[in-house]
């Protein structure tokens, strides 16, 4: 860690503008660029950008914006301003992309569930909606399951956390020995082993729904964007886009 670099100054600077702006507008801003599921009235395209820019509380912000300085800025420095953000933004938008795929496939499999049980389009709206139902559908659809797909058509991932997780990976991958260490856990590991034992606990709270870390936590956002920053650092590597320094 040392100097903040240009670009990971101003990317801070338009989180913190951005946070501040959904302190004073409210919900309404949060509604308009915080990224929903396609499905959903709120949903628009320029969410898988302006998601990035949003954050659902303090402690969000100020962990996200610490990881960013902390490992962003050597990578900038190493990359030049053009490079890193092209980074940056590629490994966030990838991990939109991925989360709403995710979300996309698991809402899917309820939503089929229950027309396999008759139910009309008008009578899933009015669940995703409301969240109201008939129970005598859990018979043959569980609770969880329609709580998860009311949740995935209603609330909307904000924070850069995805892009976050690809700079954490170019951060292992180009200083592997680098030793860091956990709030919880502050025995210094070097980023070769932290990184990727991070990730599996992502994967690990995504797939089994039980969070490590608390609740509210988009993990395959977080996994999708280390994704995409492992695949551009693989690409790089073979001497790729070296235009862009």
């Amino acid at each position: 860690m040392g100097r903040i670099t240009d670009a990971v100054k101003h990317l801070i600077i338009l989180n913190v503008i951005f946070f501040a702006g959904s302190s004073i507008i409210g919900p309404q801003l949060s509604n308009w660029l915080a990224l929903y599921f396609p499905g959903s009235p709120n949903f628009g395209i320029w969410q898988f950008v302006t998601h990035m820019f949003m954050h659902g509380g303090l402690m969000h912000i100020l962990f996200n914006m610490y990881a960013l300085w902390a490992f962003g800025s050597p990578l900038e420095q190493m990359w030049g301003r053009n490079k890193f953000l092209f980074f940056y933004f590629s490994a966030g938008l990838g991990a939109g992309l991925i989360y709403t795929a995710v979300n996309y496939f698991q809402f899917n499999s309820v939503y089929n569930d229950l027309v396999a049980l008759g139910l009309q389009s008008g009578d899933i709206q009015t669940i995703l909606e409301s969240g109201r139902y008939n129970t005598a559908i859990l018979d043959q659809v569980p609770e969880e399951k329609l709580v998860e797909m009311y949740q995935i058509y209603n609330t909307p991932a904000v924070g850069a956390s995805g892009a976050i997780y690809g700079v954490l990976v170019a951060f292992g991958m180009t200083y592997p020995n680098a030793k860091l260490a956990l709030i919880f856990l502050p025995v210094p590991i070097a980023a070769k082993y932290f990184i990727p034992v991070l990730i599996a606990l992502d994967l690990f709270s995504g797939v089994t729904g039980f969070s490590i870390f608390g609740g509210g936590i988009a993990h395959f956002a977080h996994v999708g964007g280390a994704l995409i920053g492992f695949i551009m650092m693989k690409y790089w590597q073979k001497n790729q886009f070296n235009r862009l320094n």
